[in-house]
């Protein structure tokens, strides 16, 4: 059942704050619905599984592995309704434009990423999304050190803080992320916090 009018919808937050298991729980009413759901997920995101988005406490749902937008726009069928794509930070810019593309053309898409990186900066393509997005929610998660809300994502090199200076993404690193409140997330050498202004 196609809809009578697109929308975005964007789940945004820092990490372990449930943003594919609510990406999940959205795509699973959306199947309940009878609505045709097509899931994608970046190539580069295989902590789980190659096939499915998975989330942290072990929710899966079947997804295809993309490389860009382009490759998406090769393996959607003609009578989905419904898009979902998981990790969006992690895709190019041309997926802007794919997205609204497809909400004009009546399907809902749902969107879930970091809002931000580990620096606590914009990460990627995710504040153009969360403009133009028709529906956005930005979970939090819990900070590991006061137990407060978490909006950031804490990146701990051999249990240090990692450094401003390092690069955004680390492929095989032995890295470890926890979630942070603003009080206590750590970056050294960020401009912001060591200019003194």
């Amino acid at each position: 059942m196609r809809h009578t009018y697109g929308l975005v919808e964007v789940i945004a937050g820092p990490m372990f704050s449930g943003k594919t298991e609510e990406l999940i729980r959205r795509l699973r009413r959306a199947v309940i619905a009878r609505q045709k759901v097509q899931v994608f997920k970046p190539h580069v995101d295989n902590r789980y599984s190659t096939t499915h988005v998975a989330s942290h406490s072990g929710d899966q749902f079947e997804a295809q592995p993309v490389t860009s937008a382009d490759d998406l726009v090769v393996h959607l069928q003609d009578d989905t309704t419904v898009v979902g794509i998981d990790e969006a930070q992690f895709f190019g810019p041309d997926l802007i434009p794919l997205v609204q593309r497809l909400a004009q053309r009546g399907i809902r898409v749902i969107l879930s990423g970091l809002d931000m990186d580990f620096r606590g900066e914009p990460f990627g393509i995710m504040p153009v999304l969360l403009a133009q997005a028709d529906r956005v929610d930005k979970l939090t998660a819990i900070c590991m050190v006061c137990g407060g809300p978490a909006t950031r994502s804490q990146r701990l090199l051999n249990g240090q803080p990692a450094h401003y200076a390092d690069p955004v993404v680390r492929v095989g690193a032995a890295e470890m992320y926890e979630p942070r409140c603003r009080a206590h997330h750590q970056v050294p050498g960020h401009p912001a916090l060591v200019s003194g202004g």
